[in-house]
């Protein structure tokens, strides 16, 4: 019997000592700072969102406002933000390199932003309209003057004068051309024809007036005249 109770009294838990009191305590404190610290936290986003639903709200109504740009904001706001713009049938969008620096820009459906003017938002730079439509414009002509090349084909080089022209000084228009039509092939390659030769005797002719103003010049008398 005494061994039984003696088996019982060592399995039942002790007494909580003094530590343990104060760790429990201790416990049950913060679990109560963390409960409330949700419950306020909980509390500001609903505050932020009743905010931002009456910021939106006025824009809508704003018929003066295309875009509206909000200050920088954490990201659990921006996820409100998105979500209330959502709900109201308009387009967001977060820009910002530092997620301390990103902020919302808002927009109505019907004046949704370009790839050009969310490109510009992205570096950071103020969207100019102006700007923008003569770069536009730019960009047309130059791809028109491209298309309008590659239709005419390889562009064909001439120059700006004829050599002949530009010669005509020195030679004379027709020069060339005449002199041209009047040059005639030799039938035999290495003879002269007889049309272009300038002594029109035969080489025996020739011989005998050589051989004979030989004679003269050896005897002393004077030559007589050649025709």
């Amino acid at each position: 019997m005494a061994d039984l109770l003696g088996s019982i009294l060592s399995s039942m838990e002790k007494p909580p000592s003094l530590g343990d009191q104060e760790t429990r305590r201790k416990a049950r404190e913060q679990a109560a700072r963390l409960k409330k610290l949700q419950e306020q936290e909980k509390q500001q986003k609903v505050e932020f969102r009743k905010r931002m639903e009456k910021e939106v709200s006025d824009f809508i109504q704003d018929s003066g406002q295309i875009k509206k740009k909000f200050q920088p904001m954490n990201k659990i706001e921006r996820s409100i933000l998105h979500d209330v713009v959502e709900v109201a049938g308009l387009t967001s969008f977060s820009f910002g390199e530092d997620d301390e620096c990103r902020y919302v820009m808002i927009f109505k459906k019907e004046f949704a932003p370009s790839d050009e003017e969310l490109d510009s938002y992205r570096r950071g730079e103020e969207w100019d309209p102006q700007k923008a439509e003569e770069k536009r414009k730019l960009k047309e002509l130059a791809q028109r003057q491209e298309e309008e090349a590659a239709h005419q084909g390889p562009v064909v080089v001439s120059p700006a004068s004829d050599y002949k022209d530009k010669y005509s000084h020195l030679i004379g228009k027709g020069a060339a051309k005449d002199a041209a039509h009047m040059l005639q092939a030799n039938k035999t390659y290495g003879c002269v024809p007889v049309a272009n030769k300038r002594d029109t005797r035969s080489i025996e002719e020739a011989m005998n007036e050589i051989r004979a103003k030989k004679r003269l010049r050896q005897s002393g008398e004077e030559l007589p005249p050649t025709s």
